[in-house]
């Protein structure tokens, strides 16, 4: 038999789970970017469901696929395997810190292919998931999409943090809720009101057997 390819892609992407985020503060239970990407993409696709729910019939309206969206989602923070998480309050600074950041980004997503086959067709598939171009109107509205799916994840992270005890999210927490408020997308509204909170529940109350 000849020699066999292999190829370093999906390895790299196993590393995410050695990525932690919120690394400035302190965790009563560190998350990395591998299981927030997993949550992001949940909560993403659920968006997706409710805004083609509440926008269908309407003339002109948007209607992503939510599997499509769901894959962005999944892939949205991919290239920190290379780059790191920089905290957000570095990251947005000014508008020079930010192009700068997403040029590295770029890079990165660029390495990153790399690592797969020579195949110039799945390497465009997967360098638009790693750094996607955002050109047409259904590309914004799933680039929102999968922020407020960010923005949701980050929000329920803090809440995690304030049952356990820790008062270090408690700004955080009152700052995303504040963003994820002024995005005004009934979606997500829908989503905080009636998903949010029971992740503040114990067990049994999820479960309904509390009581």
């Amino acid at each position: 038999m000849g020699n066999k390819e292999e190829y370093g892609f999906f390895a790299m992407l196993d590393r995410m789970q050695y990525i932690e985020r919120w690394s400035l503060m302190r965790n009563s239970r560190t998350e990395n970017i591998k299981e927030h990407s997993f949550d992001v993409a949940v909560i993403a696709h659920c968006l997706t469901l409710l805004h083609n729910k509440f926008e269908s019939g309407k003339t002109g309206a948007v209607l992503p696929d939510p599997y499509r969206v769901q894959a962005y989602a999944l892939y949205h923070d991919c290239t920190e395997i290379l780059t790191g998480d920089m905290p957000t309050p570095i990251k947005y600074r000014n508008k020079e810190i930010t192009q700068a950041y997403k040029e590295v980004e770029s890079e990165a997503a660029a390495s990153l292919v790399e690592l797969l086959p020579d195949d110039q067709a799945m390497r465009e598939i997967y360098l638009n998931l790693l750094s996607p171009d955002m050109n047409t109107e259904e590309d914004e509205l799933i680039h929102k999409l999968v922020k407020a799916a960010d923005k949701i994840s980050a929000y329920i992270k803090c809440l995690r943090e304030e049952s356990s005890g820790n008062a270090e999210f408690s700004a955080a927490k009152d700052s995303i809720g504040k963003i994820i408020r002024e995005m005004h997308l009934p979606e997500v509204d829908y989503f905080m009101e009636h998903f949010v909170p029971s992740y503040g529940y114990t067990l049994d109350r999820i479960t309904g057997r509390e009581g």
